[in-house]
This record gives structure tokens, sequence and C-alpha cells, in this order.
């Protein structure tokens, strides 16, 4: 625990309270999260666009590589929230307990990550529920904190039909193109399994999923992908190899001209 930084974690209930002027920042949005805002400020990076939750508001934020957070004081206030992780097996198991008939199908994913919720007597009433356990040291029981995530659901469901989509992302109609997700994010530092869980998939199923639309292993296809960007960068746009082999996901230069001469016969520096 940092100085001055208290976070309690229940079972994918978290508790963040910052007793001075601190500040933390977590770089990828991992699991999908539903965050009310007693005090301070919560700033949300998602593809270089900032935006910043205050005091008593409540935010849906979707599992997002690309997504950005930082917990922070403002105008004085010490920061202090409440987040509700949804872990994927809590999900398959919500989504068990679903009348399948009734799931509508005119859903879709919202274009970006975040998403703020109108504040209504449910969301309030869920979220000032958890307040006495800042300070007792007594731990709310495993049912209560199932009860509290299930209420999340419901509450996202309830107000928004779109959040199916993404909620259950790893069932149809629902699911996530690997292929989209994998052309549009080669170019960051993902694990497999990390591309996995970003896809809705647990590593066995991607794999699987995976074989269905490429002859090679998720690894090799990312290094084509990476090299043929990177060659049409420096042959059509004139870039230098030392910017471009960043850009698309290599971790130094060397590297990326080894792994380039291997696939192309030649050099970088000779297009």
């Amino acid at each position: 625990m940092m100085d001055g930084v208290r976070t309690i974690n229940y079972s994918n209930i978290f508790l963040s309270h910052f007793t001075d002027n601190a500040q933390m920042c977590i770089p990828t949005a991992v699991e999908h999260c539903l965050v009310y805002i007693y005090s301070g400020e919560l700033e949300v990076n998602e593809r270089g666009e900032i935006t910043k939750i205050h005091s008593g508001e409540c935010v849906f934020i979707r599992k997002d590589n690309r997504v950005g957070i930082t917990k922070q004081p403002k105008n004085g206030e010490q920061f202090k929230s409440v987040f509700l992780s949804f872990p994927r097996e809590f999900l398959r198991e919500f989504y068990q307990t679903l009348d399948k008939k009734q799931l509508p199908e005119d859903v879709k994913r919202h274009e970006v990550s975040l998403q703020k919720l109108p504040l209504r007597p449910d969301i309030t009433s869920l979220f000032e529920s958890m307040t006495p356990y800042f300070d007792s040291t007594i731990a709310p029981t495993p049912e209560l904190i199932r009860l509290k995530l299930t209420e999340g659901m419901y509450v996202l469901l309830n107000t928004d039909r779109n959040f199916y989509s993404s909620l259950f992302d790893f069932t149809e109609p629902w699911k996530i193109d690997i292929l989209n997700f994998m052309n549009e994010n080669y170019m960051y530092d993902l694990s497999i399994e990390e591309i996995a869980s970003f896809t809705g998939r647990s590593l066995a199923s991607f794999k699987r999923d995976f074989k269905k639309i490429s002859t090679l292993p998720p690894q090799k296809w990312l290094m084509g992908k990476r090299l043929n960007v990177a060659f049409d960068k420096i042959r059509n746009e004139r870039r230098k190899a030392s910017d471009v082999c960043f850009e698309v996901g290599f971790k130094n230069l060397s590297h990326f001209s080894k792994a380039f001469k291997k696939q192309f016969g030649y050099p970088p520096a000779q297009i």
C-alpha cells in the first residue's frame, strides 16, 4: 500500500480511500467495472481522450487495453470511491441465470468504453450501502459481495440494453471478432493471454477460434502484421525505420531489423 493510499479488495469490490493528496495510475482497464466517486476525481484516458469523473458521479468502464485510469484529489477533497469489478467467471454465471428467450437482439457495443450513468435510486442505494465498510474492520460476507455485484449488473442492464453486448462478449451474438481486434491492436504490448481476455475468451477458446481464421499461430500472425505495416510505412510513407519499429510494436530497433530481414530478405535501410 502506498503512503496515503488505502485500497481494500473484497473479492472484486474495491474500496479506495486516499488519506492525503496521493495519486494512483492504472494503465489498463483489465475488467469491466462500475465506479462511483464519493469525493476527489477520476481521470479516464481513452485513446488520448480525457474524461474527468467527479464527486457524486457513476460510470461504467468497459475492459479495454487502451483505457488508463488515474485516481486523484480534487479541490482539496481526498479521493474516495467504490469499484465493482466484474470478472469473466462471474459474468458467465450471471448469464446462465438469464432467460435466453428474453435477451435483446437489437443491441450493439458502444463506440467508446466509458459510459456515464444517470443517478437513480437503485444506483444511489447500491453505493451508499458500501460506505460503512470504508471504516469497518468487518469484511462483507461472500454472499453480500455477490449480491452487490449482481445489483451492479442489474443497474447496468436496466440503464442501457446495449450493455448486454459488452458484458456478455463471450457468447453469440456479441462475441468480439478476433481479427478485427488484432488488426486494431497489433501495435500494443499484449500477451496472447491478454488478447484472449480482451476478446472475451479463455486462452483455450481463443486458440481454438483463432485456428478458424488463420493457419498461423497468433504470435506469428502478430509478427507478420507488424512487419507488413512497417514495410508499407517505410516504402510508401518514406518513414524512418527507427521511428516505425516502435509504432508497430517492436521494443528495439535491432530486433526489428533482424525480423524485417528474415521476412523480406533485406534490411529496412535498403528500401
